[in-house]
């Protein structure tokens, strides 16, 4: 497996050979690149990097190779041990760090782990940026202090605690209200650290936690990607204690997805929908997701007043399109909330926090809440991509194909009909093409995947 390298991060299997896999070469070789770009980019006397981690196995060994890499740059390390990504992202701002790193594969099964690169507003890093650090990488373009001028570690161990008293803290976020409703949740916290930071959460909101895979020993129960397919034992709990909920989270809790009173799926798609209905019945404006993502987010920011505007995929993308248009919400389709009241990152905890204010001011069961939203069903596939096959010249001749439907192309080829559309684009970070769909109907939407798929499969041919 060749290690991905993207905007989103270095990735990559651990094991194996470097540059086939994330091995520890790997790890320092692109941990001093970055420590390079951030030295080139700061003016600070002495510069300070976050580093955090989910549960992974992994985890802890390649934290060390990281950490004693950049302390090898005279770089000081700011280390949070188990820490969710955007509680790394917010401690980068509240140590006025120069930097973080989230050592972290987000959905990826635990045979992987990434780099997760931030810059000093802790956010992640653009095109160009990146692009710099693999430069540095290529040409092996650093260089280490002397032993008189070693960085130094320190460690936070309040930081999840002090991501909760932010979110408490949030202006929107109705705290007697939640206590109030008296919910109860079953959470998933997938052995990573959503076991650790949901019902920690949760407690201090008010709700009664049960706990489901809450051991941070980064031993998946399942496939960690928070989907149906994957949410069995989930569906099973949540009937069975006879919760308000289930409350699901990928490893370094960026993405967030709920499941109604009835053990069914709520729709990671509608996350976001949901979030986005709360925040614009208190504060209008306009909302921004990635051009995967529902378009009940459009129905909802146009009949509450404002516009909808779309951007690649990528969260970096989603956060310079929202902070072009003012929007008041955004984030991903894949469950994952950005509020600008807090910060610009994905993040689970304020999106559970938001969610239930919501559901306690309407008064309603999660299933209920539900259907007061546009009805759409999406479709997700993937192509395996083979080492011959030439993604961008295929993407283009499907967009030439379908030319009178005025296909979108800033990111792959999107394609909009009037009842539906699809999406067809190169993952950021993992090897293959997504096929995305969206329609009136599951069956819809399924069959245009599967025509889709098959379609770029016999031009590949």
């Amino acid at each position: 497996m060749t290690l991905i390298k993207s905007i989103s991060g270095i990735r990559g299997t651990i094991g194996g050979r470097p540059e086939d896999n994330l091995t520890p070469i790997d790890a320092v070789k692109y941990a001093a690149a970055y420590g390079t770009y951030i030295q080139r980019n700061s003016t600070a006397d002495q510069l300070s990097i976050v580093v955090g981690r989910d549960a992974r196995i992994s985890g802890e060994m390649i934290q060390s190779l990281v950490e004693q890499t950049l302390i090898g740059m005279g770089i000081t390390i700011i280390d949070l041990g188990l820490s969710t990504t955007p509680t790394v992202e917010m401690e980068v701002v509240n140590a006025k760090a120069d930097g973080g790193i989230i050592l972290t594969a987000s959905h990826n099964p635990k045979q992987w782990n990434a780099l997760k690169l931030l810059n000093a507003a802790g956010e992640f890093l653009d095109a160009t940026a990146g692009a710099e650090i693999l430069a540095i990488a290529e040409n092996n373009d650093f260089n280490f202090v002397d032993v008189d001028s070693l960085g130094k570690k320190t460690t936070i161990s309040t930081a999840i605690d002090d991501h909760i008293a932010a979110v408490l803290a949030h202006p929107l976020v109705n705290l007697s209200a939640i206590k109030a409703a008296s919910f109860s949740a079953v959470v998933d916290g997938v052995n990573s650290v959503g076991g650790i930071a949901i019902p920690a959460l949760l407690d201090a909101l008010g709700v009664d936690c049960t706990k489901l895979y809450c051991d941070p020993t980064g031993h998946f129960p399942h496939n960690p990607e928070p989907l149906k397919e994957h949410l069995g034992d989930l569906s099973e709990e949540v009937i069975r204690v006879k919760a308000h909920m289930g409350i699901v989270v990928d490893p370094d809790v960026d993405r967030l997805a709920f499941m109604d009173e009835k053990g069914e799926m709520f729709g990671e798609e509608y996350t976001l929908v949901a979030c986005a209905d709360y925040v614009l019945s208190k504060t209008p404006g306009n909302t921004v997701s990635n051009l995967s993502s529902t378009r009940a987010l459009r129905d909802v920011t146009e009949a509450a007043g404002g516009q909808y505007f779309a951007s690649a995929v990528g969260e970096v993308n989603v956060v310079t399109q929202m902070k072009a248009k003012k929007a008041v919400i955004g984030g991903e389709g894949n469950g994952g909330i950005i509020d600008p009241n807090l910060h610009y990152g994905r993040d689970a905890l304020v999106g559970v926090a938001l969610f239930l204010s919501l559901l306690a001011e309407r008064k309603c069961s999660v299933s209920a809440l539900k259907s007061t939203y546009p009805a759409y069903f999406m479709s997700k596939g993937k192509i395996e991509l083979a080492q011959s096959m030439d993604v961008d010249a295929l993407l283009q001749k499907m967009a030439e194909r379908y030319t009178k439907e005025q296909p979108l192309t800033i990111d792959g080829v999107k394609i909009d009909f009037p009842e539906a559309w699809v999406h067809m684009r190169k993952s950021n970070t993992e090897p293959i093409i997504r096929v995305y769909a969206e329609a009136k109907t599951q069956a819809e939407a399924d069959a245009i995947t599967q025509r889709f798929s098959d379609e770029l499969l016999a031009e590949a041919k």
